[in-house]
């Protein structure tokens, strides 16, 4: 069965996220994204885990559903689905290693409640788990990676957004260069990294030392709209142990759902103080230093692949997975009404097409122009034509400055990349 799953979100106990993070409201939106499976997030967090074993049931196949009593009685009949859970977290490793800080982010999956209840009560021992939903831990990446093996063996270790600058393995500012400097003899159970939003497959395609590794996409959300700004496709049964599966051997891995790498708040390098953003090529120029406050660039993701690399640009491997990029989907509408996404007239025009035309994935990737235009207007199916060919144009981000996006813009336009078709 073919279904798309986002397997990092956060919920309302992690700094930075909206009050609206309950297992509600993301039953609710996972199924106004056409998700199918959507990660629990924060599973470290007591009063989280806590409310997720008061509002979740087994579903018998190592995921969990929405008790009936929490469920919301507001979806259009066209996006009705199930949803089913899975337990996850993202944990935070501060630490030293090799003569150098290391801040390393990693997505752990748990195959049930009493693997996740071992971990926490191991990881209590480190550090805090009451003070964000995302724990900070003096621990070693690698030793975080034996501890969840050792006590669960079907449970997943991932790298979270890998090529983030200060949050992540392959990191300009703390992380390392391989998988191997940073897990060791353990690598072999590194099976999948998250590339986050500032890269896509291409990019990752480049380093051949990730043949093996699958490249996996997720949100990483902190409010209930933003699930799925980028996701998984596969082709399994609905089972923790299938994901899992298909996440080691892609084997059922049937590609991603992708932001414009470009958009991602840390494509390219900068000082965002500074207004100053630069390509690799011209920072390299100016030594990584920025011209108008004299200090370091902020190195973003582009250079970072660019340095580890050891493939030209657009190399794509024998039978790598697919992907698409998106733009979700109150943007195209935003462009297209010359209004600001989060506007009234969006919101409107928004579920007005959810319920004509069905979830926001079936519209953005699947359904006919000509159905597009008359649920919606011309100019909307224009621009989830332009969107689906790769045909806009987009300032890159940087430095934590989210890219601009431009469907109908004047600004030069972003070269299509080749992407497949995923349904």
């Amino acid at each position: 069965m073919r279904f798309i799953a986002d397997l990092h979100i956060h919920s309302k106990y992690s700094r930075a996220t909206s009050r609206d993070l309950n297992p509600e409201n993301l039953w609710k939106w996972a199924q106004l994204k056409g998700i199918s499976v959507v990660g629990s997030g924060d599973f470290t967090h007591p009063q989280w885990i806590k409310e997720l074993e008061e509002k979740l049931e087994p579903a018998g196949n190592g995921l969990f559903s929405l008790r009936e009593s929490f469920r919301i009685d507001d979806i259009p009949g066209t996006c009705r689905a199930d949803v089913s859970f899975i337990l996850s977290a993202e944990i935070s490793c501060i630490y030293k290693k090799n003569d150098k800080t290391r801040k390393i982010h990693t997505v752990v999956l748990a195959p049930g409640f009493s693997a996740a209840e071992k971990i926490n009560v191991r990881l209590k021992q480190i550090g805090n788990l009451h003070s964000d939903g995302r724990p900070i831990l003096g621990l070693d990446a690698k030793e975080l990676l034996r501890i969840v093996l050792d006590i669960s063996p079907e449970a997943m270790v991932i790298p979270a957004h890998a090529w983030t600058p200060h949050f992540s393995v392959f990191g300009a500012a703390s992380g390392f260069d391989s998988l191997e400097e940073c897990y060791e003899e353990l690598t072999p159970h590194i099976h999948a990294i998250e590339t986050g939003l500032s890269s896509d497959p291409l990019m990752n395609w480049r380093l051949s030392a990730l043949d093996n590794i699958t490249l996996i996409s997720n949100s990483d959300a902190h409010s209930p709209s933003k699930l799925g700004r980028e996701a998984n496709v596969l082709d399994t049964d609905i089972s923790y142990a299938a994901i899992t599966d298909a996440l080691r051997t892609r084997k059922g891995f049937s590609g991603t759902i992708e932001f414009f790498p470009e958009e991602g708040k840390y494509h390219y390098d900068g000082h965002r103080a500074c207004d100053v953003s630069f390509t690799p090529k011209e920072s390299i120029r100016h030594n990584n230093i920025c011209p108008v406050c004299n200090r370091k660039l902020t190195i973003g993701v582009m250079h970072r692949v660019e340095k580890l690399a050891d493939r030209e640009e657009g190399f794509r491997p024998k039978d790598a997975p697919p992907f698409h990029s998106i733009i979700p989907l109150p943007e195209v509408i935003g462009e297209a009404l010359s209004v600001g996404p989060s506007s009234k007239k969006v919101a409107a025009m928004y579920f007005n097409l959810l319920n004509l035309l069905g979830n926001e994935f079936r519209i953005l990737l699947d359904a006919p122009l000509v159905d597009i235009e008359a649920a919606g207007s011309a100019k909307i199916a224009e621009a989830v034509a332009k969107m689906r060919s790769g045909d806009v144009s987009i300032a890159p981000g940087f430095d934590g400055e989210f890219g601009k996006v431009r469907i109908f813009g004047r600004s030069e336009k972003r070269e299509p990349k080749g992407q497949t078709a995923l349904f």
